[in-house]
């Protein structure tokens, strides 16, 4: 049996589909029958001999894959997120904001188990397909609902909690209550002013390490004439909240 963890990328040049093994695809370069046991690193031909690569699904395919419900969260700043809190495999996560669930896909690709909670039904509904096609629907548990009017059924358990919506300080005031001790906490935020809410309100809750950082990236552009930064598009994205919960243990000596 076949499912969305088989799925496989099917290539050439501009050319590019998410397929089933046994899947048929018309192209303009002919008709596409994968074989039931296709691999990727292999070449299939459509039935006019013109040749695809099948490649594995990676995590950056995902942007181009995953239906959208909205403004998906940028590859800079999961990476953020991994790279400042350390999650990986066998850690507990607790998201709220779903949206189209590029990050929760991102936080299950890398073993982590995660719950996610998406206030808008269809928006919910949509992710769960999501995640049936980057391959997570086993790690990811996508709940429709408000986490705030759910955070007595959690204690302490989560070794990250990813926020990205306008009422994250209220989560942010009951993260030590959710949070393991040395979990993470990660905010995003579009606006400077939420991000200053959400530090206000980390500090209020007594996390440490508070940090606060400005997503920025440049293209460079390399041509005959030089090197340079390049004038298209927007290098911001967003601000990210990190913050810790370090209990105390013990006396001072």
């Amino acid at each position: 049996m076949t499912g969305a963890d088989d799925r496989v990328l099917v290539v050439r040049g501009s050319r590019e589909f998410l397929l089933e093994p046994g899947a048929t695809q018309e192209t303009d370069l002919g008709v596409l029958e994968l074989p039931e046991d296709v691999e990727p690193g292999t070449v299939v031909e459509t039935h006019l001999g013109e040749a695809f690569e099948v490649r594995r699904l990676r995590g950056p395919d995902l942007f181009d894959h995953l239906e959208r419900t909205g403004a998906p969260m940028m590859p800079r700043d999961i990476g953020l997120v991994v790279g400042h809190t350390g999650v990986a495999a066998g850690d507990r996560a607790l998201d709220a904001g779903t949206g189209t669930g590029v990050l929760a896909a991102y936080l299950g690709r890398l073993g982590v188990e995660v719950t996610t909670y998406e206030r808008d039904p269809e928006f919910a509904d949509t992710a769960r397909g999501n995640m049936e096609t980057a391959g997570v629907a086993g790690t990811v548990d996508v709940r429709t609902g408000d986490l705030t009017e759910t955070l007595d059924d959690f204690a302490a358990e989560f070794d990250l909690l990813t926020l990205d919506t306008e009422d994250a300080p209220a989560v942010v005031e009951h993260a030590e209550e959710l949070l393991a001790p040395g979990g993470f906490l990660a905010v995003y935020s579009p606006f400077v002013e939420s991000a200053r809410e959400a530090v206000e309100a980390a500090r209020g809750a007594g996390l440490a390490d508070i940090e606060t950082l400005e997503t920025i990236q440049r293209r460079m552009d390399f041509d005959d004439r030089g090197s340079r930064p390049s004038t298209a598009g927007v290098g911001h994205t967003g601000y990210l909240v990190f913050a810790r919960f370090r209990p105390q243990f013990g006396s001072p000596s």
